[in-house]
This record gives structure tokens, C-alpha cells and sequence, in this order.
């Protein structure tokens, strides 16, 4: 069992980490000159970086992707001190449903921020505001992180559903 539990723990401080890299590194988007995320815009052979706000057209749907990642990482964290209460609270036998509920919550933040993205990423990226072109760009590895990290919030808290505290 403590076997177990420690693999547990490391599966849900490692979802918290891809959440934390993927909302918060510049690589959602990314081409050969620049690389974008949900909170601005760089160029990579000068270092020119701007800040995405409200003269992009799209920035209400940004903003939902903002929004939805930072919450799915607060939710994370959450359901992981939930955990550790509840560890020690919890009758033998009971289930970690709690725990189970808000880390389900956070993959679903998370489900549609990465949703969001990826339906509007074309009118992100072809707005005028932007003072480089970005729409030849590709998806980069933040936004496969926060995939991944769907599947890693969603398996946790599938674990915390069935897993029954015992000896």
C-alpha cells in the first residue's frame, strides 16, 4: 500500500508540473523567428517580446485559455493538499472522493483551455496586431504538455475515485 500511495503522490506532483510548465512557458506556438503562449508573444533572434492584450482581436478567447489553465493548476494543487488531509482524516475503508472531484475538475480546465486553443488557433494567429507574422508557426511542446497533462489530471483523479484507504 505505501507503494501505492507513493506512486500516487509522484503521478499528481507530476500532473501539477506539466500544469505549471504548460500554462506558464513560451512554446505554444512556435516557428523558426518567434514562439507564443497564452500571455504573450517573442521573437527568437532578438529577444523582442510583447505582451498579448486587449487590441488582439482574439483576446477574449486568450483569455478563456488563460482563465481555464491557471484554474486547472489551482485546482491541482488543491486537490493535492485535499489529498494529505484527507490521508490522515479519512476512516479505513472510505474513498477519496473529495479529492477525486476537484482533481477532476482541474482536467477539465484544463480539457478546455487546450480546446479553446486548438479550435481558434488559426484566428489567434493571423491577427494584425501581432508585429511579426506567426501564422506559418506549429503547435510546441507547452500545448503538448497541457495534453498531457489532461490525461495525467483525468488518470489521477479516476485513482482517487477507486482508491479505498487501507492498512
Amino acid at each position: 500500500m505505501l507503494i501505492l500511495l507513493a506512486f500516487i503522490i509522484v503521478f499528481h506532483i507530476t500532473s501539477a508540473a506539466l500544469l505549471f510548465i504548460s500554462t506558464i512557458d513560451n512554446a505554444w506556438w512556435v516557428g523558426d523567428v518567434f514562439t507564443t503562449d497564452v500571455w504573450r508573444v517573442c521573437t527568437t533572434h532578438n529577444s523582442t517580446c510583447m505582451a498579448i492584450g486587449d487590441h488582439f482581436s482574439e483576446y477574449q478567447s486568450i483569455q478563456a485559455v488563460q482563465a481555464t489553465m491557471v484554474l486547472s493548476t489551482i485546482f491541482c494543487c488543491v486537490a493535492f493538499l485535499v489529498f494529505i488531509l484527507q490521508l490522515f482524516r479519512l476512516k479505513q475503508g472510505e474513498r477519496f472522493v473529495l479529492t477525486s472531484v476537484i482533481q477532476l475538475l482541474s482536467c477539465l480546465c484544463v480539457m478546455i483551455a487546450a480546446s479553446i486553443y486548438t479550435d481558434r488557433h488559426e484566428e489567434l494567429h493571423k491577427s494584425p496586431a501581432y508585429f511579426i507574422d506567426v501564422s506559418g508557426g506549429r503547435y510546441g511542446y507547452s500545448f503538448v504538455l497541457a495534453w498531457i497533462a489532461f490525461a495525467f489530471t483525468l488518470i489521477s483523479g479516476v485513482m482517487y475515485l477507486v482508491l479505498r484507504k487501507r492498512k
